[in-house]
């Protein structure tokens, strides 16, 4: 079977597609071959997919430049170009500092390495060496993060979540309630990262 690969590539010009564009800062002939075929058929979905962007990007359990702060790094974590310049941006137009934005590219690349690590140790829990064998791994960016405490373990609780690991899922989420985050902000930056994750599939 072949499969055709559309030659229009610059030029999708469904509405919900180039009004998300103007929101996000993304050039009018960016296309993906995912959005290319949503928007031939001019899928319900895209339509969903901008409303709910709209409302994680939002809520008001989060400052607008924690919000793309947190989108940043989904975007990071998925190696998306065009959403990363996109959302980096977003986040220095609410204030966030160089400083704060590699300290995001840290976090997400940090939580990659102990998302695979503990998620190994918690797959092979009854493996007395693995989990008695100290990891041996420095993680000196989580001490004193210039984001703030909260926020770094409010990313790197979000980050866990999308990467599936439930040893640091369940230890993020402690310690971000020791914090002082609240369930509904902890929720909401859950929705978030879920949703951004969507956008990063199809953009």
């Amino acid at each position: 079977m072949v499969f055709l690969v559309p030659n229009h590539m610059e030029n999708i010009t469904n509405d919900t597609v180039q009004s998300l564009y103007t929101e996000l800062g993304i050039a009018s002939t960016h296309a993906s071959p995912a959005l290319v075929q949503l928007a031939a058929v001019s899928s319900r979905f895209l339509k969903d997919l901008k409303l709910n962007t709209n409302a994680v990007l939002g809520s008001a359990n989060y400052t607008k430049k924690e919000a793309y702060l947190l989108a940043y790094a989904v975007a990071v974590n998925e190696k998306n170009e065009a959403l990363i310049a996109a959302f980096a941006a977003h986040a220095k137009a609410q204030g966030a500092t160089e400083e704060e934005l590699a300290e995001t590219c840290a976090c997400t690349a940090l939580m990659n390495t102990n998302n695979i690590f503990y998620r190994f140790r918690h797959f092979m829990a009854a493996n007395q060496y693995y989990n008695n064998t100290p990891a041996g791994l420095r993680m000196s960016t989580m001490m004193n993060p210039v984001m703030g405490k909260g926020l770094f373990e409010l990313m790197s609780l979000m980050l866990s979540a999308i990467n599936g690991c439930e040893k640091c899922v369940t230890s993020h989420e402690h310690s971000v309630k020791e914090q002082g985050a609240t369930e509904a902000r902890i929720y909401d930056s859950i929705r978030l990262g879920a949703v951004i994750k969507s956008l990063c599939t199809v953009i």
